[in-house]
Formats: C-alpha cells, structure tokens, sequence
C-alpha cells in the first residue's frame, strides 16, 4: 500500500489549496481515508475524515467550514480542499488509511491508521 500526498505550497493568508492523497494497493471507498497536520514542535493533529461507504465526512472545530475532505473512487484519491487559510495552518500535511471502518471516538486518534503518507508541506503567510 502506498499514499502519495501532493499540493501543497506557500499561500497568503485568505487564499486556498487542494492538497491529493493518491493511493495504491487498497480502495479509498472502502476504507476510512483522513487527513491530519503536524506543525514544527507539535504532535500530529487530526484534520478531517470521509468514511468508507456512506462518504460521511467529520472535521476537527479548528477547519470546520473551511476545509472540505472528498474523494474520486475512479482515480482512487483523496482530496483536502483548504479555504480561508490561516497562518496557523501551516504545517505538514499527511493522509492516512485504516483498513475498515473506525468508530467514531477513534477518527482522530492517529495510532488507529495503518498507512500513511510522506505530508505535504503547507506554508500560510499572513
């Protein structure tokens, strides 16, 4: 299984980016596919999730409304569209598989995720 994140960049405070997750060796419409961040000196933080089967997306209060996770299952990608960024988003951004389906508690816990990608680095300046 592989997950290769793309997309990210330097962008001014306001502006928006499409970050991609492309992933090989399992299905991203049958399992819990999420995005998570990690700034320099912080632990890893969850972002947002599309749940495997009923597309069901949930999203950490700090991005909500601003950040939407989708998925195209011909292209077998995951996508984290980013808007009104801020300069506290900076950071490096990871996708992340877990075979199945999490409950919900567990989402956000990243030691539930069985794959993950190398992160994409996201610069935000004010």
């Amino acid at each position: 299984v592989q997950l290769q994140a793309s997309g990210g960049g330097l962008v001014q405070a306001g502006g928006s980016l499409r970050l991609s997750c492309a992933v090989s060796g399992l299905s991203v419409s049958s399992n819990d596919m999420s995005w998570f961040r990690q700034a320099p000196g912080k632990e890893r933080e969850f972002v947002g999730t599309i749940r495997s089967s009923s597309s069901s997306t949930y999203y950490a209060n700090s991005v909500k409304g601003r950040f939407t996770v989708s998925r195209d299952n011909a292209k077998n990608t995951v996508h984290l569209q980013m808007n009104s960024l801020k300069p506290d988003d900076t950071a490096n951004y990871y996708c992340a598989a877990r075979r199945g389906r999490l409950i919900l508690s567990a989402l956000s816990e990243p030691w539930h995720y069985d794959y993950w990608g190398q992160g994409t680095l996201v610069t935000v300046s004010s």
